[in-house]
């Protein structure tokens, strides 16, 4: 590795980290407006969860055209666009009339903004690294747990000082002041500065410019992929109820509301602490069995939600979910480079993340819808918990299909990758 100072990868990694900071901080932010919003526009509280909803769908399936675009265009073209959309829509909902134009303000500017850069800034950060790809990236990733600690409190102080359309425009400000300034660290590629992954000597080119891998055809044909698209929609139909809900839940059971939304940081810590130490974990177990944990951990948080209603049950479920959550985010980059390789990451991860999107889009919004019917939770929360246990039981399979693989004869797997034995061909 050269000494010549700090490896400008992790320079990469630092504005990976401000751009997932400031893009899902802004994002999660959401739940300390929910209830200025239905209160000013008199509108019920799953038509203004379906605010959310539309910015999730928009950020979790933008990926799947971002991540092509990254390696045509570059990464940080992508990053500053996002970072410059993420601070407009914030800025524009502060100036709305109606709900509808909060949809368009903060459905498209913070939806098409984090989803133009998340999947960019994560692919650009696998290719600065290899030894520490891991670290790298749950660092990168981290900035989301960050985001959901510091942003949501920050905008309660915000609201109650400034109101919450004052509120909306300073947040619009220091996204694109933070995030535009640091999406100027992404670069794409270390070969560009003359350097290999973690700072060593650049392969030749012969060698480099093609990775094993999956095409991305062949990827979302293959039963891994299914098992993994399927485990992540299901999943995901509850995977962010907590984000915009648990502080409603709170105000709703007398919690007061700087602590109702102390709640969000609480997740945020456990999100931080899950993404770090969780990877650990996954390196002995296997990512496949981990990933399994954190589906099971999920389910198994989400009956201490359904069991609490004061502060202290409901701080431990938002820190134990928000590890087993942040666990999750952190592991599924890293499963998809196991099964799949690197030849195709950032457009087989945006296909996959396609799956999220459809869950985000229907699960936050039908919670709320089902609180104006039944003035309870306790359906869109039970709910999340089956959703989970369903989800872990399809990563169950995949774990025991990667064992069986195992077993199979050295010589079926030779040169595969991710010990399929068609991988040779297809890459």
């Amino acid at each position: 590795m050269s000494n010549r100072g700090l490896f400008r990868g992790w320079l990469v990694v630092a504005g990976a980290f401000a751009v997932t900071l400031v893009g899902f901080g802004s994002a999660y932010t959401f739940s300390a407006f929910l209830e200025s919003l239905q209160k000013d526009f008199g509108a019920s509280r799953g038509s203004v969860s379906l605010v959310f909803s539309l910015a999730g769908f928009l950020y979790f399936g933008l990926g799947v055209l971002s991540g092509p675009l990254a390696d045509r265009w570059g990464s940080r073209r992508l990053a500053v666009a996002g970072m410059v959309l993420v601070g407009l829509g914030l800025a524009i909902a502060g100036q709305a009339q109606s709900l509808a134009q909060i949809y368009l303000a903060y459905g498209l500017g913070v939806g098409l903004g984090v989803g133009a850069s998340y999947v960019p800034v994560l692919g650009a950060v696998q290719r600065w690294f290899v030894r520490r790809r891991g670290f790298a990236s749950g660092l990168a990733v981290s900035g989301i747990g960050v985001g959901t600690l510091v942003m949501p409190p920050l905008a309660s102080l915000f609201i109650q000082t400034l109101g919450w359309r004052h509120a909306y425009l300073a947040l619009g400000g220091l996204a694109v002041v933070v995030g535009v300034g640091m999406a100027l660290l992404i670069e794409n590629d270390p070969r560009d500065r003359g350097l290999g992954p973690d700072g060593d000597p650049p392969q030749p080119l012969a060698a480099s410019a093609r990775p094993e891998g999956f095409t991305v055809r062949d990827a979302v044909r293959s039963r891994r992929f299914a098992g993994l698209y399927a485990a992540c929609l299901i999943s995901s139909f509850g995977l962010f109820v907590p984000f915009v809900h648990l502080v409603p839940y709170a105000l709703d059971h007398g919690v007061p509301n700087a602590s109702a939304v102390l709640l969000l940081g609480a997740i945020g810590v456990g999100s931080t602490a899950g993404r770090f130490f969780l990877g650990g974990l996954a390196d002995r177990m296997g990512r496949a069995q981990t990933m399994l944990l954190m589906s099971t951990g999920m389910a198994l948080s989400l009956l201490v939600w359904a069991a609490s209603s004061g502060f202290p049950g409901l701080a431990v479920f938002a820190f134990f979910y928000g590890a087993f959550y942040g666990g999750f985010v952190a592991l599924l980059p890293a499963l998809v480079m196991d099964y799949f390789g690197g030849r195709n990451i950032g457009a087989i991860i945006g296909v996959l993340y396609t799956s999220v999107a459809f869950g985000t889009l229907v699960g936050p919004a039908a919670a709320g819808f089902a609180f104006d019917i039944s003035r309870s939770y306790m359906l869109p929360i039970l709910s999340s918990v089956g959703a989970n246990l369903v989800a872990a039981g399809i990563m169950w399979a995949m774990s025991r299909m990667d064992a069986s693989a195992k077993l199979a004869p050295a010589a079926s797997t030779r040169g595969t990758v991710g010990n399929d034995p068609t991988a040779a061909r297809r890459s």
